[in-house]
């Protein structure tokens, strides 16, 4: 068995692409392998800023021989017919088989090919994987006609222990297969030759090359909460910008700068903005949790003392120089107070057919004014809050760093002598963002939360910019998953579908009807059935529950959910499952039949039961059951109760199992017949009522 190593040396590819590319590269080559029989025991890929490195162990040195086997004229055909056989196959005619067929004796021959040398194969297979890389951005240099997402240096090509013979044509140059490789840019940019995985890992370490990505994150990790506390302040952990930095070092080496004294009296959102997204470093608090005057970097440098104080007071001077911008932008922008920035807003167009931010302010304000005493909040105030929310759009902050909407106008209101609650309803009516965000709590923010969501869905819904499949370029789902969590998280009594209504009746488009607010409602229910399934609720039942009357009240519709599945998991749930599934089995029997001399099945079963015609005492019975349980499940289902209502149908499972046991459906009076059909369909609806029942799987 032989190994493959794989390096392909670049400039430096961009953070966010890096861990794409590696999976890329490592199915591209496996899936070929696999095609053609060559089976390998393990296959580890690792990515630096400048390398993308595959190592495959456990290659077998030649392609296993294929077995083909051919079919050849029939017995007895002619002579020229069984020459030509013979002569393409390369065999004699003592070799072949007669064997019979559905079609007659035919002469069959089983031809053996031997497996080509993996070392052969394996060329091709390299640079049909490059070619086919997926880069969502690649580009050409110099004048060459090949794409790569930067410009290639080398292929390191090693298959146990040699070279593979192969060559990239990039057009007007050309890439030899190598057994080199190199180390740091900087720090050993000579070349080093290689022959194993070992040695090639080996051979970086020794020239400040880090191969695997996890170490090089616990060794940011690890150092930058030791500088953090040798110094006294705790590190300010990002994951995010972790796996970022992570990407943009071979030899990480952790270093600790100041921030000057003049820019911290600035919002901290915006001093850990500009470190993170124009340096891409470090926040550190204080022990208190305050943010301090100290930021982390990582550099991709040695670690000699001179230098390090190079590279932090290079840093600090272009921080420095970042700070004093967003300094600017904070003064001139409190120089303007947030509510007369709402005539901005007129001028900011929100999407085409849904008109300008200020128009969807304007309606979503509203909303929140309607939605604000539902969830215990002033009106009024939800309405102030609203109108304000999206002013500090059009500041200069938010140019710079879109990331602190909301952030930002909390402050700017602030400034402007708001309310501390109203400040803060502005900050939080943006989240839940992601999954990882916390939903607001404050009514007002729930308030303002939930109406610019529900208006962003409706309106997107109305002009037919539905999500399909995976594209979701307004991230609707996000959106739709939002106002999920804030219901269910919160347990708001909140019926979605008059909210849907209003902002239709808001948005005024021509052709907007009701039909937008079920499909809404639909996509709302498959986004909760996403959001649950982790947390193993079925999915059957929600769907039964919801297809029952559809349910929009989702803390409702969960606890009738809830209260559905423990009622199944009894014998009396699993006997009315069979029962239900049986009446249902006779309605779509029927219907397929459909009753002789109808012309509508459905409209016939609609019609009353005509008591008069109940002949049988089992009839009868289910009959005075159904009442009496139609009766209570009305009150239950008003007021709440959903145990009674669920546990009132096990009334029904006697008298069904009975009716079917004393009682002929199909009977030859008609009369007899369709009543007890319009029997039966009362009682389907009855347990609709419940759930829709054949929507659930047995327990």
């Amino acid at each position: 068995m032989g190994e493959l190593l794989l390096e392909f040396l670049s400039e430096e590819m961009p953070a966010r692409m890096q861990m794409r590319a590696s999976h890329d590269l490592k199915l591209l080559l496996t899936s070929k392998l696999n095609a053609i029989g060559l089976i390998f025991s393990s296959a580890n890929v690792y990515v630096t800023p400048r390398r993308l490195t595959l190592v495959i162990d456990g290659l077998p040195r030649r392609q296993p021989s294929i077995i083909e086997e051919r079919r050849g004229p029939r017995v007895g055909a002619s002579e020229k017919a069984i020459n030509g056989f013979l002569t393409f196959s390369g065999l004699t005619l003592d070799q072949c088989e007669r064997r019979y067929t559905s079609n007659g004796e035919f002469w069959f021959v089983t031809i053996e090919k031997g497996g080509k040398t993996t070392a052969d194969l394996l060329p091709d297979i390299i640079l049909s994987s490059i070619c086919e890389m997926p880069w969502s951005k690649s580009m050409r240099w110099g004048e060459n006609n090949f794409r790569w997402v930067r410009p290639l240096h080398h292929i390191l090509a090693v298959f146990d222990g040699r070279v593979l013979k192969g060559t990239l044509d990039l057009g007007k140059t050309k890439l030899n297969f190598t057994d080199c490789t190199r180390g740091h840019r900087f720090l050993a940019p000579h070349v080093r030759v290689v022959n194993s995985f070992q040695e090639y890992r080996t051979e970086l370490r020794n020239s400040f090359v880090i191969l695997e990505r996890e170490c090089r994150k616990d060794i940011i990790l690890k150092d930058a909460r030791y500088l953090c506390d040798s110094n006294g302040f705790i590190l300010r952990e990002d994951s995010e910008l972790l796996e970022e930095v992570c990407g943009l070092v071979e030899w990480p080496l952790v270093l600790i700068g100041r921030i000057d004294a003049e820019f911290m009296s600035m919002p901290p959102e915006v001093l850990i903005a500009a470190m993170r997204r124009h340096q891409k470093c470090f926040a550190v608090n204080k022990k208190n949790g305050t943010l301090a005057d100290r930021f982390i970097i990582v550099s991709n440098m040695s670690s000699e003392i001179t230098r390090n104080a190079t590279i932090v007071a290079g840093n600090e001077r272009v921080l420095r120089a970042r700070l004093s911008d967003a300094q600017f932008f904070w003064e001139k922008d409190r120089a303007i107070n947030l509510s007369d920035r709402r005539k901005a807003l007129r001028e900011v167009q929100f999407y085409n057919k849904l008109g300008t931010l200020a128009d969807k302010v304007e309606r979503f304000a509203i909303l929140a004014a309607t939605i604000a005493p539902m969830v215990g909040a002033n009106p009024d105030n939800a309405y102030h809050a609203a109108v304000l929310a999206k002013a500090d759009l059009t500041t200069n902050m938010i140019t710079e760093f879109p990331e602190l909407q909301g952030i930002m106008g909390r402050y700017y209101a602030l400034d402007g002598g708001e309310d501390l609650h109203i400040a803060d309803a502005i900050a939080e009516h943006y989240c839940p963002i992601g999954p990882r965000d916390v939903c607001p709590t404050a009514p007002i923010s729930i308030a303002l939360s939930i109406a610019d969501k529900v208006d962003t869905l409706v309106g997107f819904f109305i002009i037919g910019e539905i999500p399909t499949g995976s594209k979701d370029p307004f991230a609707l789902r996000r959106t739709a998953l939002g106002v999920i969590r804030i219901i269910i998280g919160n347990n708001l009594r909140i019926k979605l579908l008059p909210l849907f209504a209003q902002v239709r009746d808001l948005i005024a488009i021509a052709g907007s009807a009701a039909e937008t607010d079920n499909k809404l409602l639909q996509f709302l229910i498959d986004r909760l059935k996403s959001h649950l399934r982790k947390k193993i609720i079925r999915q059957d039942l929600i769907t039964g529950v919801f297809d029952s009357g559809e349910e929009d009240d989702l803390v409702r519709l969960l606890s009738r959910v809830d209260v559905l599945g423990d009622f199944l998991a009894t014998d009396d749930g699993a006997k009315l499952l069979i029962c239900y599934r049986r009446v249902l089995n006779i309605l779509r029997a029927e219907e397929k039949n459909c009753i002789p001399c109808c012309t509508d099945y459905h409209f016939v079963l609609s019609k009353l039961i005509n008591s008069s015609r109940l002949v049988k005492t089992e009839e009868i019975n289910l009959y005075e059951a159904l009442r009496d349980v139609s009766s209570k499940i009305k009150i239950y289902l008003s007021s709440d109760d959903f145990v009674s209502a669920t546990v009132s149908v096990s009334a029904l499972i006697d008298p069904i199992n009975a009716f079917f046991d004393a009682v002929m459906v199909k009977t030859d009076d008609m009369l007899l017949r369709t009543n007890r059909l319009c029997l039966l369909n009362a009682t389907k609806k009855l347990l609709d009522s419940v759930a829709n029942f054949s929507l659930i799987k047995n327990c």
